[in-house]
Formats: C-alpha cells, structure tokens, sequence
C-alpha cells in the first residue's frame, strides 16, 4: 500500500509547494549550465548521445565501440569495448601540469592536526601503495577491505586499489566485528587496511582489536596493513624502519593516541605497519587499463533481509557519471574548495569526497571527527579555516546543529561559502530554511540531492540556476527519467504518493549484487516490470518537482545511514534470552528515524529495564552503534501472517496510532 500524507501533511506540502527561491542575477551570469531546461528537453530525446558528449570530458585509453549495450538486461552495459581506469582521470592526468601542485587533499583530524598533500604528493602515495599491495600478492580483479576512518590513507588506499585493477570493499568504521567479518567474508578480501586506533570525539577507539576479532571467521585474508595513527597525524610516509620481525615499533608513549604501538598485537607474518610497507616501494606504478565494465569497487548496503547487499560499481560508467554530476550540479570552475562531510564508508564518501573532486582537480576537505566537537562550531571554524566553498552535508546534521542555537555559526564569517548541499535523505523545509538563510546568508543555492549507493551518482538534483522549493529535490539530473508509479507502474497524479522508479538506464548504475544475481533482479528489476525500482516513495507537484518521502519497504534511513530491519532482528534474535523480534522505525526530530524493537523474550526470562540496555550493547557488538534501536519493548506475541512472517506494517501503524489497513492476512 502506497503511504498517503494525512491531511494535515498534505495543506503543509501545498504551502511549501508555494515557496519559492529563485537563483540571483549574479548566480544565473555565472553558472556553466544556463539553458537548463533546452539541456533536460535534449537529453531527454538524445540520452545516449548525451552520456557520450560526457564520456569525451574523461581521457581513455581505448575509446569504445558502442555507448550501451541492453542484450543482457538487466545487467546493461556501457562504453562496451572500452578501456580506461578511473585512477587515470583522477590523478595521472594531472601530473606534468600546473594541477599537481595544487591541493588536492585537505585533511584535519579529531585531534586538530592536519595535513596537506598536492596532486603529486598523492600520487606518489598512491604509486607506494600500490606496489606494496602488489608485494603482498594482490592482484587485478583481487578484493581488498578497507576499514578506516576518514584519514588520509583511506583515499590512498582507494586509489591504489583501483590503480592496480584491485577491488576495494570499505566497510564503514563505525561498523562492529560482525558486521565487518560479514562483508569481509562474503568479499573473500585478501588483504584488510585499518589502523591501530581511531579517534572521535575526543576518544580512542582500538581499531585494531575489532578487526583481530573479526578474522577469526575469515580465512581469506592474508595480510593485514596497520595504519599507525602516529604516523599519519604527522604525515610520516617514510619514517626511520624498526626491526618489524620482532614486532618493536618504537614505543611511543604519546597518550594523544590513547595507546602506544607496543600495545598493538601483530599477528607474525600476517600483520605489518602501512608505513613500514610503503617506505621500501618505488614512487612510480603503472596505471593498469581496465576494461570499461570491469568492477572498481564493492560496497555493502542494507536490504529487507538480514544479509548486506554488495553492490558492485565499474570503471567506465561510474567516473562518466560521478564527474559530469558533479561538474553540473556544483558549477565546479577548477579552483574550488570542496567540503562533503561523508564519510569513504558511505557512497557520498567514494563518488563526491574523492573521486569526483580528484576528477576535477580540485580541492576535497576530509575531517576525521564529528562537526560539533569539541565545540558546536567545530564545522563552521573548518569552513573559515580552509575557505571552503561548497559544502556538501546531511540533514541529520543540519537538524542536530540547529538545535545549538544561532549564536554559534554567527561566530564565524562563512563568506567563503557560494554554493550548500544536502545528501543522505529528504531535507525538512524548516532545516532547508535555517542552513540557506543562517548558514549560506541567502545567497548560496542549496543542492538537494537524491540518489542511492545503487545509483553511484545524483538522479534527482537541482542545478545552482534551477529555481528552489524547501524540502524539494528538484527535477531528475538531465539523461535520467524518474517517475512517480502506483503498484502496478500506472503514473499517479500530481499530489498523490507513490513509488519513486526510473524508466530509463545511466552509465553508473549498479552492475549486480555481488554472488547474487537473483537478488540483484529480484530486488531492482521484478516489483515493477519494466523499471528499475528505487525503493522510494515520492510525489511530485503541479510544476514537476519531485518530493521524496522515505523508504516503502523495511529499509531505516537513520541519520542518512541504511539499515535493514532484518539486520536489527537478527542481532536480537542471537542473544541467548531471545526468541522473537519486531524492528520498525520511528520518526525522529535529528536522525530522520530511530529504531525500535519489539522483543519476545525466552520463556521463564523476566523483562526488565536493565535487560533492555544489555540487549541494545549486544546490538552495538553485533552490528555498531547506528543500528542500536532508541527503544525496547518486551512483548508475548508479535502480529504474522499465517506463514509466519512479521508484519512490521501492522507494528509500525499501532506504534504511530495509524489505521492498521487489511489485516485479512494475520494469522491472530
């Protein structure tokens, strides 16, 4: 059943129909794209030669025989016959010209230290690194995991990956060791990078351990490459080389780090410092070609079921689309200081942090901490202190900084700022308001933006000319037909709420579920016939706009992050006092949605509100802390249809005071 705004919801959605933000004179003089709706009526009649005219921007070192290739739908290909590696685009290109001693990395950490490193001093990193992996034996096509936070050596190791033909998997780092065994397992990685410790917040989080604990189940990886946080906060590459065969490596006792590196168990034979590694490799690598439908990387999100979908993006189609969004939507002019605050665990994090910016040879700010720490203003001081121009970040964020009140961004200039985005999920009109308004000073467009770590790139965007309404994506980005359908694929009226779906194919979308080939059709291409189904519900207005809702199925977006239902039931259901359990989710003020659990505990156990909290840290070990449900409640029975599924529906709506709708289908 399709969800339906209320009528309360509905006079508030006509208001903010009604709202209008137009771009200024001096924004529409110096935008690239100008003739936005000749563009959207052209590709619409020509989106193959559209995507072409894209891909001529990229360099390649074999340029294809066919655009698109549908003779396997759904597994359509693109740019067939092809040859090119997104690490080329990235960086090769820019050596040897005025690019290279640009900044292309700003990185600050937790702590306040940073670094700099220029197109040339990333390359030959990258160069070091990726000779190392291949000195530990991997190869092209070969998987290598990545479990980091959002440091230097992250994007490092994305690229060397990528330049040696290697897949990458990264696994966010908030993610515990289940969850990171999970996708190391079903990624058969070969190699794992993570790092000694982490720090957020002010604390220090043992990386290291959580993966030790993890490789007990996975028999795949071979080498494991530890970052030694100590070495990365002072951007030492090439220190002085202990004697690493007995494991002495140097005893620091800096307590910033939380621990000393003769605290880190190395694993003999297994376990060697990134540094250590990369110190003895050759500053130049060869760029490998890839064919254009070859994998780049493998990135798990949440389904409907328990167990991650690895989404597999290629070389040719993903840095087609990922540069051309990005190009267009952020009027990028080549000397732009670019801010997304995603992190590389997330999709933002690999198409608009790093390959997108590296790809316009601009400049990408990474941050390895969180935006109110150690102050509310730790964001804005960063948007000062490097003269950002674009900011790109989630209303969950926006939301929770709101709340600190005004006086904290009226601390600080911000006029560096010329255009804002948003990511991660819908973006409510009072946020929208408050960050254009306080926050670019009603002069910086707000791109709101709508897509998917299936769909690699923007689908539906505005571009800094298009004329704005609070809480609105926009229109679909030029080249893509969305729509909004009923059950059966019939368009639905403007006003009315139906599924978001796309009628059309573009260069980076997914190319399957990894190993999986059924859920890949199953999960995309069989609930509508005919489209590729987003999950999405949405509407759109009387003058085309799109407004996103959320999620139809049993997917939680919580603070912009996918996490499956299933995943949070399955946890549960692995404590030992467990028998049954419910997961919905809820709306909430900051995150957009909480979690809550409905429990049926074993018999003879007695609920109590201390079971609850050990049941909310077991969910925190079995899959980290965003998938930690706010609430618990104990119950003795949980509503089913009669083949025994749980109808989270029915939860969800007597949770909410909403009409149960049929429920011809309970078994009770």
């Amino acid at each position: 059943m399709v969800k339906a705004p209320s009528p309360a919801e509905l006079t508030d959605v006509l208001l903010q129909e009604k709202e209008i933000y137009k771009p200024s004179e001096a924004i529409r003089k110096a935008a690239k794209i100008r003739h936005y709706k000749n563009i959207l009526a052209w590709a619409k009649r020509h989106p193959l030669k559209f995507w072409e005219e894209a891909a001529e921007e990229l360099q390649w070192f074999k340029l294809w025989r066919k655009v698109f290739d549908d003779a396997h739908a759904p597994f359509y290909h693109w740019f067939v016959g092809a040859e090119c590696n997104i690490v080329h685009n990235a960086l090769d290109r820019h050596i040897g010209t005025p690019t290279e001693n640009k900044i292309a990395i700003l990185w600050e950490s937790d702590t306040g230290a940073s670094r700099k490193l220029t197109y040339r001093q990333l390359n030959e990193a990258v160069c070091r690194m990726a000779n190392g992996l291949k000195s530990l034996g991997v190869r092209k096509y070969d998987r290598v995991a990545v479990y980091l936070q959002n440091i230097p050596e992250i994007a490092i190791t994305m690229l060397a990956c990528a330049k040696i033909g290697a897949v990458h998997s990264v696994v966010y780092a908030g993610f515990s060791a289940h969850a990171l065994a999970t996708r190391i397992r079903d990624a058969r990685a070969k190699v794992l990078v993570t790092s000694d410790v982490g720090h957020r917040r002010g604390k220090t989080i043992d990386m290291k351990s959580v993966c030790d604990e993890a490789l007990k189940t996975c028999r795949s990886v071979k080498h494991v490459v530890v970052v030694s946080k100590r070495h990365s906060e002072r951007g030492e590459e090439s220190p002085k080389l202990h004697n690493s065969s007995k494991h002495s490596h140097g005893g620091d006792s800096s307590s910033a780090f939380g621990r000393t590196q003769n605290d880190i168990k190395m694993k003999r034979l297994r376990d060697l410092y990134y540094h250590e590694l990369v110190a003895k490799q050759s500053t130049e690598c060869r760029t490998v070609r890839m064919k254009s439908e070859d994998p780049l990387f493998i990135l798990y999100t949440s389904g409907t079921t328990g167990t991650p979908k690895g989404v597999v993006h290629v070389h040719g189609g993903y840095m087609v689309s990922v540069n051309r969004t990005f190009q267009w939507v952020f009027d990028i002019k080549g000397d732009e200081i670019f801010w997304s605050t995603a992190d590389p665990g997330w999709i933002t994090g690999h198409s608009y942090t790093l390959y997108a910016p590296l790809m316009a040879g601009i400049t990408t700010v990474m941050f390895e901490g969180v935006p109110d720490y150690p102050r509310p203003d730790r964001i804005w001081q960063i948007v000062d202190k490097y003269k950002v121009n674009i900011l790109y970040t989630a209303p969950t964020l926006i939301r929770a900084l709101m709340r600190y009140g005004d006086q904290w961004p009226k601390k600080h200039k911000l006029t560096s700022l010329r255009l804002l985005g948003s990511v991660g999920e819908p973006i409510n009109p009072e946020a929208w308001r408050w960050y254009y308004k306080l926050i670019g000073h009603s002069r910086c467009p707000i791109m709101d933006t709508w897509w998917q770590t299936e769909t690699g790139m923007f689908m539906i965007a505005p571009l800094p000319i298009t004329p704005l309404k609070p809480g609105s994506a926009t229109f679909p980005f030029p080249g893509i037909d969305a729509d909004v359908v009923d059950e059966k694929g019939r368009c639905v009226p403007p006003g009315k709420g139906g599924y978001l779906v796309i009628r059309n194919q573009w260069p980076s979308m997914l190319r399957g579920v990894y190993k999986d080939s059924a859920r890949f059709k199953k999960t995309y291409w069989k609930k509508i016939k005919g489209v590729y189904f987003t999950g999405d519900l949405a509407h759109k207005d009387k003058d085309g706009y799109f407004w996103i809702q959320g999620r139809s199925d049993d997917v939680l977006k919580i603070a912009g992050h996918r996490i499956g239902s299933a995943e949070i039931e399955s946890a549960l259901v692995s404590h030992k006092l467990v028998a049954e359990a419910g997961a919905i989710g809820k709306p909430h003020p900051i995150k957009g949605e909480s979690a809550k659990a409905f429990v049926i505990l074993k018999h003879g156990v007695h609920p109590s509100e201390e079971l609850a909290d050990i049941l909310k840290l077991h969910v925190r070990r079995e899959l980290g802390p965003i998938a930690v449900p706010d609430e618990i409640e104990f119950v003795l029975k949980l509503p089913k249809t009669r083949s025994g599924k749980i109808m989270r529906r029915v939860l969800r709506a007597q949770e909410l005071g909403e009409a149960l709708g049929d429920t011809s289908t309970l078994a009770d």
